[in-house]
């Protein structure tokens, strides 16, 4: 059972959600507004944030960046009306694991939320404990990115996706592989929050490692460059 956070001020969407969540054996929670989830999440940690992108109190985009904060550790998805790309690639930026755009089915939220949280609870048994390419050593059971400089911070999926990828340095990846492997087995939806986290991961790791853009299959992680 996960503690699910719902934050929606529409009252027919928000008590749908929580009687879904809690049927499928979910302790749920709904707020209204973006000012009492921040009070909520700070007194009792949540697995997965519901965030409406429209509410009255907060901008969406400010309270993703603030929940993630609070939050880092939490699966955290946006539902929005917004359609326009740069919104979501915004909210993305902003913290966002993933996004639904509304009107959503109840059958593809259910799945949705399923996924990213057998994700969450993946166990990484079997594979190295410690990854190194140059100067990055990224280890595995403490999810850590280290270098001689310090550490470098990174969201969950951020992490999960620079281990994929930096597990086969050299290797082509298609993004049909990675979205199941770091989003979930039998992953379907969108492949933008793919690209989003593609470019935190860039911007984050800087010269460390070179991430290619493969046209029309994927992603390469290439060995850094030699002195």
């Amino acid at each position: 059972m996960a503690r699910i956070m719902v934050i929606e001020d529409d009252a027919t969407i928000g008590s749908r959600l929580i009687a879904t969540l809690r049927v499928l054996g979910h302790d749920s929670h709904w707020c209204v507004d973006g000012a009492s989830a921040l009070e909520d999440i700070g007194r009792q940690p949540a697995d997965l944030l519901l965030v409406d992108l429209g509410l009255p109190d907060i901008d969406g985009f400010e309270l993703t960046r603030q929940l993630r904060e609070r939050a880092p550790d939490a699966v955290l998805v946006v539902l929005t009306a917004r359609t326009a790309e740069m919104d979501v690639i915004q909210a993305l930026e902003c913290g966002a694991d993933d996004y639904l755009t509304k009107p959503f089915r109840l059958t593809e939220l259910q799945a949705r939320v399923s996924a990213h949280l057998r994700r969450a609870s993946h166990d990484t048994n079997g594979s190295p404990a410690r990854l190194q390419l140059g100067s990055l050593v990224i280890d595995r059971t403490a999810r850590r990115c280290l270098t001689p400089e310090g550490e470098i911070e990174l969201r969950p999926r951020e992490f999960d996706l620079l281990v994929r990828l930096a597990a086969h340095p050299g290797q082509a990846v298609s993004r049909e592989d990675l979205m199941s492997d770091v989003w979930d087995t039998n992953w379907f939806g969108p492949t933008k929050t793919l690209d989003v986290h593609v470019a935190a991961l860039r911007r984050k790791l800087g010269n460390l490692v070179r991430i290619t853009t493969l046209r029309q299959f994927g992603y390469r992680l290439d060995h850094p460059p030699g002195p």
